[in-house]
């Protein structure tokens, strides 16, 4: 199975999502997260992500004859390859897309139906710009999101921080 086969999938989507902040979680525990999620569909998909190297067990535990995974995110496999994505027809990045798109929808659909829902203070935006760069500007301005990002994707949970999800989609406009 592809990267993009194995990524761009609604369910698989949410696990990989569960694990972006480096936690490490059983199937118990992203049931939890999960809770919309069928059990069997949630552990069918775990299985499929870590037989394709994107989650890696941490540990092993036995309880009552069954042993529980502890399973964490190995990054670098987290990702759709260059690879696979030039190896994509058009339908299926139309496809990959709409799958992207409708878990963000569903993503932000399951904000809005939380408790207390204060867009505002909650930091919540959604926005678009358009720039007029060069590729070179372009490069630029990628590795400056990148190496922004990457400093506070080590930050740990804490009671003063709120997990937070940033999306990001570029491309050209023609």
């Amino acid at each position: 199975m592809s990267s993009a086969d194995l990524l761009l999938h609604p369910v698989r989507i949410r696990i990989v999502q569960a694990l972006l902040d480096g936690s490490e979680l059983t199937t118990g525990e992203l049931t939890a997260r999960l809770g919309d999620i069928p059990v069997a569909t949630l552990y069918r998909h775990v299985a499929k992500l870590s037989a394709g190297g994107v989650l890696t067990v941490t540990g092993e535990t036995r309880i009552r004859g069954a042993v529980e995974r502890r399973y964490a995110l190995d990054f670098p496999n987290a990702v759709v390859t260059p690879e696979a994505l030039r190896a994509m027809s058009v339908e299926e990045h139309r496809q990959a897309f709409t799958v992207f798109v409708a878990t963000l929808l569903a993503d932000f659909d399951r904000y809005l139906d939380g408790p207390e829902v204060d867009v505002l203070s909650d930091g919540v935006s959604y926005s678009q710009v358009a720039l007029w760069l060069s590729d070179d500007e372009l490069d630029d301005l990628r590795r400056e999101i990148t190496e922004s990002l990457t400093a506070r994707m080590a930050n740990t949970r804490s009671p003063r921080r709120t997990r937070r999800m940033l999306t990001t989609i570029l491309m050209p406009d023609l």
